[in-house]
């Protein structure tokens, strides 16, 4: 891109051609959240390149996310650390990920600018992922997590501290909100599960082509079905009911997720369109899952445009309405499986700290307002999983 724009207008412009969902979700939130949400996401997404690129050895890859940690931080040399990461990078890295790695500099001047609070938020956010995420990519196999409990930690480090981050973020933004606080970080966590566990699904045969899976062996051993061994065609029934279990808790989190949303103030309606929209997509890709289990590629059940425009006119109209927003999002989950979620306690092990030490924020155990026992009749990173 041109190298004579500013980093804010860099930023605008190369959100697009990395996330076409955030480029949707980001502009609606108000002006000063928004330069520091697309900063955050951007940095994800050159934390989940690296993480990602074939090319690097795991020690390779291990150094450059500690180095492109130290630079978030304001330290190194991240110039030179992005010719490094550029020249290292594959054929398989889109040519849009290449660009937002060789302007890495001018996204991190950004992050450096932003207040405090804000500035923190994305620091801690960006330590944490980078601390995690290498774990599970190294280990990553068509054998899939061995727990369900594997699951829900490999979720919190690629989307839980985001929306841990985003909270902070939202909560330095208004007063109004802030009052909320407690209640947005014991619900942050699970909204952002009920994502990534979404596009985990929806992704499961494009990921096992490369290599990896994230579904969790123990529950799959239940139904009889050895992960390693699990191919799209035939199409096992047995994999259609525990894909029926994922898409209950996935379902249980959708409603932490809009739990969430409610408790912002109805008057912060960018904040929630942000979240909503994110919210009923999810939603709508769940029920395809459900409808159809033999699905071979995410392609199969992807929401239609129609859907999304869809999904924008009615959250719009209900926008200010709670009472509105719970009957939509009932009739756009009916006849989902739905679970009750196990009390989760995520203890993340600190990372080695390049300034202060960092102390996640303590799990809680989140439980959805209605949420019942499964009904029987039934990945990546943030940067890159939302798209």
């Amino acid at each position: 891109m041109d190298s004579d724009i500013s980093d804010k207008v860099y930023q605008d412009q190369i959100l697009p051609h990395v996330s076409r969902t955030f480029a949707l979700t980001i502009p609606q939130l108000p002006d000063a959240l928004r330069t520091a949400v697309t900063n955050a996401y951007l940095l994800c997404r050159i934390a989940d390149t690296i993480e990602d690129e074939p090319a690097l050895s795991a020690a390779e890859t291990h150094l450059y996310m500690q180095e492109f940690k130290v630079a978030v931080y304001g330290g190194g040399a991240p110039v030179l650390l992005a010719r490094e990461i550029e020249r290292r990078l594959s054929e398989q890295t889109l040519p849009a990920e290449r660009d937002l790695v060789s302007n890495m500099d001018r996204v991190i001047r950004i992050t450096l600018a932003q207040p405090e609070r804000q500035r923190a938020a994305i620091q801690r956010c960006v330590e944490l992922m980078c601390y995690g995420m290498p774990h599970f990519q190294h280990t990553a196999s068509l054998r899939g997590l061995p727990r369900g409990t594997d699951l829900d930690e490999y979720c919190y480090y690629v989307a839980g501290v985001v929306g841990e981050m985003l909270t902070e973020l939202f909560c330095s933004h208004d007063p109004a909100i802030a009052r909320h606080q407690a209640g947005l970080e014991r619900l942050s966590t699970s909204f952002a599960q009920g994502l990534q566990m979404t596009n985990i699904l929806k992704d499961v045969w494009e990921d096992r082509r490369r290599g990896a899976c994230w579904l969790p062996q123990d529950l799959f051993t239940r139904h009889g079905i050895d992960l390693a061994t699990l191919q799209p065609i035939p199409h096992d029934p047995r994999f259609g009911a525990a894909l029926r279990e994922l898409i209950a808790l996935a379902h249980a989190h959708l409603r932490n997720a809009l739990a969430y949303t409610l408790l912002i103030p109805s008057s912060e309606s960018g904040i929630r369109r942000f979240c909503l929209w994110a919210v009923g997509l999810a939603v709508l890709t769940l029920r395809k899952l459900e409808h159809n289990p033999a699905y071979t590629s995410g392609a199969e059940v992807k929401v239609t445009r129609s859907a999304v425009a869809a999904t924008r006119l009615l959250t719009g109209i209900a926008l200010r309405h709670d009472w509105m927003l719970k009957g939509l999002f009932h009739w756009a989950a009916r006849g989902l499986p739905l679970a009750e979620l196990p009390e989760i306690r995520l203890a993340p092990s600190p990372p080695v700290p390049f300034s202060e030490p960092i102390t996640p924020y303590p799990a809680t155990a989140v439980t959805p307002p209605t949420a019942v026992p499964v009904e029987r009749a039934r990945h990546q990173s943030a940067g890159s999983s939302a798209t």
